[in-house]
């Protein structure tokens, strides 16, 4: 009599137990959002801030006499110095610039520093005997860039029980690189504030 008792319960354990294990076995449901769109899932440094950013920096850069005068400035770029407490690829943001400013057909890029010793193996390796002479590309014909462009990000985190704040600056300069004169700087700043 007791077992029939206990069957119920014995039931609804084996039907939660059940319901879990195929809960655990979902998978979770994956679709393509607009990579455009505004997203706002955390207060952090995001896809929004990078295209808004990268965007305004161009056009304000287009609108220097260096590079509106049309003689294609040949720039390279050095790594913007991440100073916030995050992780953030600025190279995401000066490669998003660099495709725009090509677009453009207003400005020529060089090879910058990140990518010089994979220049320099190529020129290397084609100049060895694995390659018709004749044919291969020759070294020391690499032109260098007239300006540089840098910068810096950086960040203030406020925060408070219910309230998290957090303000982003980007800085960027373009510098002649023979004469030192900054000839373009820009800031941009974005302010994100998350209630709890």
């Amino acid at each position: 009599m007791h077992a029939f008792r206990r069957l119920p319960w014995l039931a609804t354990l084996l039907i939660a137990a059940v319901a879990i294990a195929v809960a655990g076995c979902a998978k979770p449901k994956t679709r393509y959002g607009d990579a455009g769109g505004v997203e706002t899932v955390t207060n952090e440094f995001g896809s929004t801030d990078l295209q808004m950013l990268a965007e305004q920096m161009t056009q304000s850069m287009l609108q220097t006499p260096v590079i509106e005068g049309g003689n294609l400035p040949i720039v390279t770029i050095q790594e913007v110095k991440n100073k916030t407490s995050e992780y953030i690829d600025t190279r995401a943001i000066t490669n998003r610039m660099r495709s725009t400013l090509q677009k453009s057909r207003r400005v020529r890029f060089a090879v910058d520093t990140a990518e010089m010793q994979r220049q320099k193996e190529e020129l290397e390796r084609q100049n060895s005997e694995l390659y018709d002479q004749e044919k291969a590309v020759r070294q020391g014909k690499m032109v260098g860039a007239g300006y540089r462009l840098s910068g810096e990000i950086t960040s203030i985190v406020k925060e408070t029980k219910n309230v998290k704040d957090v303000y982003y600056q980007l800085f960027l300069s373009l510098t002649d690189i023979q004469t030192g004169i900054e000839e373009w700087s820009e800031t941009k700043d974005i302010r994100k504030t998350t209630e709890r």
